[in-house]
């Protein structure tokens, strides 16, 4: 028998997995106990065996991502997570999670990194900022965020430190060496539905020399917390993060609508969503070259560097199967965003969709 919705919340850096049931009481996370009215929505919701795409081929919601969702039972030892039968694009990351970030740099030949930090420069993120990188699993927003937040603070402290002549050597090294105010009160939570791709975003905090607390609030204190979740059914609170960002996992969701709306809901009045997705090359030129490369390439690049044909063969069905700019900007606003706008990269290749919950 399935055990209860849930899902795992994932500390990092050697600490071990912590696994906390959706009905305790933490910050920032939701219950959705049967008992809860969450709970009470969500168990009446009826399951409609409906048809959707699979890159080209027709396959089940369900088949696709229903059985990924937190429904999954969890073993006693959190490290574990049964899936009968997983769905297939959940099979897809697992597969692929520990040559990702390779495979990344190969495919766009190093350019989904500028794409990256295009999306953290149109986010200009503020002293305090609480964002939410929802298919983050191996943080590459989420680190670019922290980076981001801190070279803002170096740069304030460095402005002060020239107006107070005065300091000995000793207490300008003190000022330096004050990283827990690094962040300002900022922090990122990373959400994925996949555990893989959240152990590999773990292994690279710890390279990269982020701290660990003991519990998720204490990890939110540090700046970086993981949690294991479905982008359809996010298991946070209405009305907390100020931005929501999500790079290159919502055509990989089941169900969009589902995702935008829940973007929504747990977005502050004020708060931002944007997305880096995939989209509709605009110059014919480009498009025949680009159909070229990522049908003959690609493909082989996967067998070849990650041991995998048919993930990357599935990845660039899917970003054929993603709705064009204007009509993903047009869900986006059914979704209840206003002020939504849309700028394409590299010929449309990406686009960086933007929108405000007012």
């Amino acid at each position: 028998m399935a055990a209860p919705r849930s899902c795992a919340l994932w500390g990092y850096c050697g600490r071990g997995w912590s696994r906390v049931m959706r009905g305790c009481r933490l910050p920032g996370l939701r219950s959705s106990w049967p008992g809860s009215p969450l709970g009470a929505r969500l168990l009446s919701q009826e399951k409609r065996a409906t048809e959707t795409h699979f890159g080209f081929e027709t396959v089940s919601e369900e088949e696709k991502g229903g059985k990924a969702s937190p429904d999954s039972t969890f073993c006693l030892d959190p490290m574990e997570m049964i899936h009968e039968d997983p769905p297939q694009f959940y099979q897809v990351f697992e597969s692929v999670a520990k040559k990702y970030d390779v495979m990344n740099d190969m495919m766009s030949l190093g350019i989904h990194r500028v794409w990256k930090d295009l999306l953290l420069w149109r986010m200009h993120p503020f002293p305090g900022t609480q964002l939410l990188d929802v298919a983050g699993g191996t943080g590459d927003i989420a680190f670019r965020f922290l980076n981001y937040i801190q070279a803002q603070h170096q740069r304030k402290q460095k402005r002060q430190l020239r107006t107070q002549q005065n300091l000995s050597w000793e207490e300008i090294a003190q000022k330096y060496q004050n990283e827990e105010d690094s962040l300002n009160g900022s922090h990122v939570v990373v959400c994925d539905i996949n555990k893989e791709m959240l152990k590999i975003g773990r292994k690279k905090a710890c390279a990269q020399g982020y701290k660990t607390g003991k519990s998720y609030r204490k990890n939110l204190q540090l700046g970086l917390a993981w949690v294991l979740g479905d982008a359809e059914e996010l298991p946070f609170d209405d009305d907390k993060f100020d931005v929501y960002t999500i790079a290159f996992g919502i055509r990989n969701v089941t169900h969009i609508d589902r995702a935008l709306q829940e973007a929504h809901r747990v977005l502050k009045p004020g708060g931002r969503f944007l997305c880096l997705e995939f989209s509709q090359v605009t110059n014919p030129l480009v498009s025949r070259l680009y159909d070229l490369y990522s049908f003959q390439v690609i493909p082989v690049m996967g067998e070849v560097i990650a041991k995998d044909w048919k993930s990357y063969q599935y990845l660039v069905e899917s970003i054929r199967q993603f709705p064009a700019q204007e009509e993903f900007k047009e869900m986006i606003e059914d979704a209840g965003f206003q002020k939504v706008t849309y700028e394409s990269l590299t010929s449309g290749i990406v686009a960086i969709h933007s929108g405000f919950k007012l």
